[in-house]
């Protein structure tokens, strides 16, 4: 072949192993589970509970969102209903919350002028100022804790009223307090129902 001939021919080609190698494409190795603690796990669960979306709890604790679906149906993860808000009064919240506070100061100060009695009649003052629904509580303190001068001089107060001679028995034993708390709520029937706003002639059987 002349010299004309090769060079119209062009270069020969080379061997493949001659050839420089390529540059090869970077791998890239397998990342390991991540671990989830019970703690983390059940975060999560109380988040979604709690009204949390799905993704932006996979956005927020970096894990799957297929895996956290799977993870509610497995474990039965439930939404509780949100609570029906509380109609507002009619007099307004301002209104009824003076309202509130103004029968809060009436109850504290009704309590506490009862146990100021209850405190005189406890240490061994006259009967007649004890409150009458707790009479029978405090004839039977006076009974455990004051001397028996007490007792008998509470039997003799007993004799001058007809109901109240019923709380003692045949022998001058006092009557247990369930006892005591009966017969006083019947002696005094009527002004149990006007506590109560009973009016007469309905709801005859109470108390």
């Amino acid at each position: 072949m002349s010299d004309a001939n090769s060079r119209a021919a062009g270069p020969e080609p080379t061997h493949p192993s001659s050839a420089p190698p390529r540059h090869l494409l970077p791998t890239h190795e397998k990342q390991p589970a991540r671990y989830r603690s019970e703690e983390h796990r059940a975060e999560i669960r109380r988040a979604w509970e709690g009204g949390a979306t799905g993704a932006s709890l996979a956005k927020r604790y970096d894990v799957g969102l297929a895996n956290l679906w799977r993870r509610r149906a497995e474990e039965a993860w439930e939404r509780k209903p949100a609570p029906d808000p509380v109609p507002e009064p009619v007099e307004g919240w301002e209104r009824f919350a003076e309202k509130q506070r103004d029968a809060f100061e009436f109850r504290l100060n009704e309590t506490r002028a009862v146990a100021t009695q209850l405190a005189g009649a406890m240490a061994g003052g006259g009967l007649e100022g004890a409150p009458l629904w707790h009479l029978g509580f405090v004839l039977k303190w006076r009974e455990a804790h004051l001397t028996a001068e007490t007792a008998a001089r509470d039997r003799d107060w007993a004799r001058r009223h007809g109901w109240t001679g019923k709380m003692w028995d045949e022998d001058g034993r006092l009557e247990p307090l369930m006892w005591l708390d009966g017969v006083t709520l019947h002696a005094n029937r009527a002004a149990w129902r006007e506590d109560a706003g009973l009016p007469d002639g309905v709801a005859g059987d109470w108390p």
